[in-house]
């Protein structure tokens, strides 16, 4: 587990996150949908970033609970949403005192590569009747990109530096885990969603620096930005077009509960 964490990205640059990657958040929006928060509910906003989506739960009533890895994403989260609580903790190692009626996460899970300890993590301080609703990178999340990387690192001969940082399981993976840990899986989706890159011509070399550098973590800075200008040549034929990247992004979304105890 030790090797999982490491791969784990912790820094961010939160403001440039929140400048160039807004429509993370923006498609979490019809998630809150799904979760459906209701006044006066407790809820863990699972990997919040820099809050927006832990805000949005809260305009509904809820008293949100924004938990994060990255002190920077913790720290930015803070300045835009003073009247929210958020926690600088692991997602695969984090435990609650207090009763929790849902968890929410967006975008989030696939960097926990060990899966079943944020899984733990979510439902440990879940109530009976108490809901997981989340949405992760799934199978082929991305895989353009990852062979795009790969191939480049090829060409530089230092494959050996390649690492697989995301956890992107199949929909049979995922629940079979969910219903090991107890929980009641009420729907699960696995779709392709082509996602538009914000920044026009730069979109996939921003979202290589803010992502993308994970899958190679230990080089400097200079052979990194090499590295990225080649994958982004290698992505141009098919993710580009007119002015527009699209990164091939492919979605799991859950809806689980922890079942009520049956009364005889």
């Amino acid at each position: 587990m030790n090797d999982q964490k490491q791969m784990q990205k912790i820094h961010w640059e939160a403001n440039d996150y929140d400048e160039s990657m807004s429509f993370v958040s923006r498609f979490g929006d019809d998630l809150i949908g799904l979760l459906n928060p209701q006044v006066g509910e407790r809820i863990v906003d699972f990997g919040c970033g820099t809050g927006d989506l832990a805000a949005q739960i809260a305009v509904k009533g809820a008293q949100v609970l924004g938990i994060d890895i990255s002190p920077e994403m913790v720290e930015r989260a803070r300045e835009k949403y003073p009247g929210l609580t958020f926690e600088c903790a692991d997602g695969m190692n984090w435990n609650v005192d207090q009763k929790y009626d849902a968890v929410f996460s967006n975008a989030a899970l696939h960097w926990m590569k060990d899966a079943e300890a944020a899984i733990a993590s979510m439902t440990g301080g879940l109530k009976p009747g108490g809901r997981l609703v989340a949405e992760f990178g799934g199978y082929l999340n991305v895989a353009d990109i990852i062979y795009a990387v790969k191939e480049t690192l090829t060409v530089f001969g230092r494959e050996n530096m390649f690492v697989m940082p995301w956890y992107f399981p199949t929909i049979g993976e995922y629940t079979l885990l969910l219903e090991k840990a107890g929980m009641e899986v009420r729907s699960a989706i696995l779709f392709d969603r082509p996602t538009r890159l914000e920044g026009g011509d730069h979109g996939m070399r921003d979202w290589l620096e803010m992502f993308g550098t994970a899958m190679f973590p230990q080089v400097d800075q200079a052979e990194a930005a090499t590295w990225i200008e080649e994958a982004v040549e290698r992505l141009k034929p098919k993710q580009y077009d007119q002015g527009v990247w699209t990164a091939d992004y492919r979605r799991i979304r859950i809806h689980a509960v922890i079942p009520k105890t049956n009364k005889t």
